[in-house]
């Protein structure tokens, strides 16, 4: 086992595009709540509630499909073509399921913007989001199976080419459908949600224009003979898939859940833990793009059956997460009261923020070693750990521990939002020794037998 310079010149390859494919979506986020802001406060609000209840779902039913990037790789390392169109057709049947599951999802949004306490005018334009949004739900779903079968193959420059095209018409659309022009309504921030969802169409389409235009992928192939839905496959990919649906729901609604709890601590507690969250958002996509590239390395590797190669690209993976989680570490740090200060103009928020950020980067390599070893243990098609282990480690342990630290006197003063970031750098460290732990486990089943 040692580190492989040029198996890490491969994954920076393929996980740069990712990063900024991700990055390009998380801009479109922004942008969404730059131009809501410019209507009114209340636009704002509802905006954040309806957001706040629709992408933990989608970004839940897209982790399902995310199984089909590690099982295309396995087949792409293995030449088994026909097992690559076989997951494609399969995922698209998929898709169309879950999209029928968002849909009815979708019709509870009321009762859950019923119980919130939230003005009817806020929780009006919130449902009028939700509303627009969901239409776009199966364009969103059929572009991500696109996508995962297109980075599966080794090719992550598609989905930044695409991303970059749906993050200008998301700017347009924002533009006509939240303030009226070109002789539309002017919806407010739910315009937000029918641009949302013209530029999933967009994105879709693009993918599937691409498809077709790129030799290897050979979309036309892709569609010939369409496969009825087999049931076994279907089953094949969720029972991958689902554990990591789960890992992201259990991630997302913890930091979801948190202003929440801290919300009788007043606005400066709030404030300051929501600055830091959205930084650590946007850290978080450098390892988070280095995970989807190592799930696409090792599953071909996997497949290609050469275990001393494939041990070799799993140690080169983390000695980069290493790395990685150095640097953005080191970095955040340097400039914590800069970043700080972009976002406030508070003093105490600011100063609030500033020390959170620096738990942030406390918790930057645990971070990166337990989504590298997702990313193998998802090459590997090994995610039924995954669940039970970011369960136990986010919510039995981290947030458990933040809730004891931030609001009791139990182990010491109450902390406030500081304790809430305490237990996720525990938690987050109990999630990487476990997931480390199921790789060297996986590894050993996976070692030949020596001759």
């Amino acid at each position: 086992m040692k580190f492989a310079l040029w198996e890490a010149k491969r994954l920076v390859r393929l996980a740069t595009p990712v990063f900024f494919a991700q990055i390009t979506l998380v801009l479109m986020s922004v942008v969404d709540t730059m131009m809501a802001g410019q209507v009114s406060a209340e636009d704002l609000a509802a905006l954040s509630i309806a957001t706040g209840t629709w992408n933990p779902m989608i970004f839940s039913l897209q982790g399902i499909l995310l199984a089909i990037t590690s099982m295309v790789a396995y087949c792409d390392g293995a030449k088994q073509r026909d097992g690559i169109k076989t997951y494609f057709q399969q995922g698209i049947y998929l898709a169309l399921i879950l999209s029928s599951l968002g849909f009815i999802a979708s019709a509870f949004t009321p009762l859950v913007f019923a119980r919130i306490g939230a003005a009817s005018a806020i929780t009006d334009l919130a449902q009028q989001y939700i509303d627009f949004v969901k239409w776009g739900l199966p364009a969103f779903l059929l572009f991500s199976v696109y996508r995962n079968v297109t980075e599966g193959v080794g090719n992550t420059k598609a989905a930044l080419y695409i991303s970059l095209l749906g993050l200008v018409v998301n700017v347009f659309a924002n533009y006509v459908f939240i303030y009226g022009k070109l002789g539309m309504p002017a919806l407010g921030s739910a315009g937000c949600g029918l641009a949302t969802t013209l530029v999933f169409w967009v994105m879709a389409i693009a993918q599937l224009i691409y498809s077709f235009n790129n030799k290897y992928l050979n979309g036309h192939w892709l569609i010939t003979a369409f496969a009825r839905p087999h049931a076994a496959t279907l089953f094949q990919i969720v029972k991958l898939g689902l554990p990591i649906c789960l890992a992201t729901f259990f991630e997302v609604t913890l930091f979801a859940c948190i202003p929440l709890f801290i919300a009788d601590l007043g606005a400066i507690a709030v404030s300051g833990h929501q600055i830091a969250a959205s930084v650590t958002t946007i850290l978080f996509m450098l390892p988070l793009s280095l995970s989807m590239a190592i799930a696409i390395r090792i599953g071909t590797l996997s497949g290609e059956g050469n275990y001393p190669k494939l041990v070799n690209s799993v140690y080169t993976s983390f000695i980069c997460a290493v790395v990685v989680s150095v640097i953005v570490a080191t970095f955040t740090y340097v400039i914590r009261n800069e970043i700080a200060w972009v976002y406030t103009q508070n003093a105490e928020v600011a100063l609030l923020a500033s020390g959170i950020i620096v738990l942030a980067c406390i918790y930057q390599l645990p971070d990166a070693l337990q989504v590298a070893a997702n990313g193998v243990l998802r090459g590997l098609k090994y995610t039924s750990p995954i669940t039970i282990v970011t369960f136990v480690s986010y919510w039995l342990i981290g947030f458990s521990l933040g809730f004891v630290l931030a609001k009791t006197d139990i182990l010491t003063s109450a902390m406030g939002a500081r304790g809430f970031w305490i237990g996720i750098i525990v938690g987050l460290t109990c999630a990487a020794i476990l997931l480390l732990y199921f790789v060297r486990k996986r590894l050993d089943t996976l070692r030949p037998d020596p001759v």
